[in-house]
């Protein structure tokens, strides 16, 4: 087994922490090691007869009141660092141009006085969905009113609050109170002007996560679920001593995507929107997520690697691979618009036949 790799944290602010994460995103060993996204699991059903134009087949949606050309969100990444900064407006302007969702990473830096033009992005991304973001833990401490404070500096259509007990009960000086959390995204679904997202962090949503969450009136979820980026395992690049070791052991914790996603689709009352982020790839992925029950998909650090390798065209190369794949599949099983594809017939591997039926007997427990 490679040894875990080790980054050296540069030092003990939140900026410094979030240079640690895009150099570990980057080029770092950050991925599940033995648990996937389970999308392998997933077969979709091939139709020899689509009776469809490849070139008219429909990707648009409509996700948190803005419609989207595809069902496509660059997920929340990063902010907090000059280098985020331009990271965040490269990629906020590709989704400006592709008609793609865009989301910020947690703005928990502004809250420590970091300078917030690290997620300014609406200049270069007028019409896009933005999505601002802050921790649970954080929310719970806040009056509303500052949240909105957030939510309106960088002109967010939605909040994405997220939920990562994992992550920080790793990283060094983490939180360790996750008391209240259920009680402020009651309060922020209730009082804030935009739509709210509970949003995981690489760890997924389970049945009594899942069930929270609607309870409390939570109606858009990003299930970001195991199989893609660690954040465990970048935060145990950064650790030391027991935090390192607790790190090691729970590298591989978490729901895979696929099964996040089967248990988000069977919530009463039901979810809004499901946001399918976590180690999705590739259009396959994209339209297996769709198939499974999401409405739409989010792509994070493989967005961010080929930023970081190959500039902007390698960005928009990789994107365009993307589109190509996910409008291929809706041809090859017959959908023509994400509508369809949402009721695409799919075939279960026993792996994700057990997930569904811990779903499906979730809601009574």
């Amino acid at each position: 087994m490679t040894e875990l790799q080790t980054v050296p944290p540069q030092g003990s602010s939140i900026s410094s922490r979030k240079a640690d994460h895009i150099d570990l995103c980057a080029t770092g060993d950050v991925g599940f090691r033995a648990k996937t996204t389970l999308f392998e699991g997933v077969e979709l059903v091939h139709d020899a007869l689509p009776e469809l134009v490849v070139d008219e087949i429909d990707t648009s949606i409509e996700l948190l009141g803005k419609k989207l050309r595809a069902p496509l969100v660059i997920a929340a990444m990063t902010g907090g660092t000059e280098r985020a900064r331009d990271i965040n407006r490269e990629l906020a302007r590709i989704a400006e141009e592709r008609g793609y969702g865009f989301g910020l990473g947690s703005q928990r830096a502004i809250l420590k006085g970091e300078p917030r033009e690290t997620y300014m992005v609406r200049d270069v991304a007028p019409t896009t969905l933005v999505l601002g973001n802050i921790g649970g833990v954080q929310a719970k401490s806040l009056e509303t009113s500052k949240v909105l404070e957030l939510v309106e500096a960088v002109s967010a259509d939605a909040l994405c609050v997220h939920l990562n007990p994992a992550q920080e009960t790793v990283q060094p000086g983490g939180d360790r109170d996750f008391v209240g959390v259920v009680g402020a995204l009651e309060r922020l679904v209730a009082e804030l002007p935009v739509p709210v997202v509970a949003k995981e962090t690489g760890c997924g949503i389970g049945p009594r996560t899942a069930k929270k969450l609607a309870k409390a009136g939570v109606r858009h979820v990003d299930v970001s679920g195991a199989g893609g980026t660690s954040w465990v395992a970048v935060e145990t690049a950064r650790a030391a001593g027991q935090e390192r070791s607790l790190g090691v052991t729970l590298r591989d914790w978490g729901v895979p995507t696929a099964a996040s996603v089967l248990i988000t689709r069977e919530a009463r009352p039901r979810f809004k929107s499901i946001i399918a982020t976590g180690g999705v790839a590739s259009g396959v992925d994209v339209a297996k997520a769709i198939a499974l029950g999401a409405h739409a998909a989010g792509i994070a650090r493989p967005v961010l690697q080929a930023l970081l390798s190959g500039g902007r065209d390698g960005a928009l190369a990789f994107l365009d691979r993307v589109e190509s794949e996910l409008r291929a599949v809706m041809l090859l099983v017959g959908a023509r618009d994400v509508r369809a594809l949402r009721r695409a017939p799919t075939l279960l591997s026993p792996d994700l036949e057990r997930w569904a039926a811990l779903a499906s007997g979730g809601w009574k427990k």
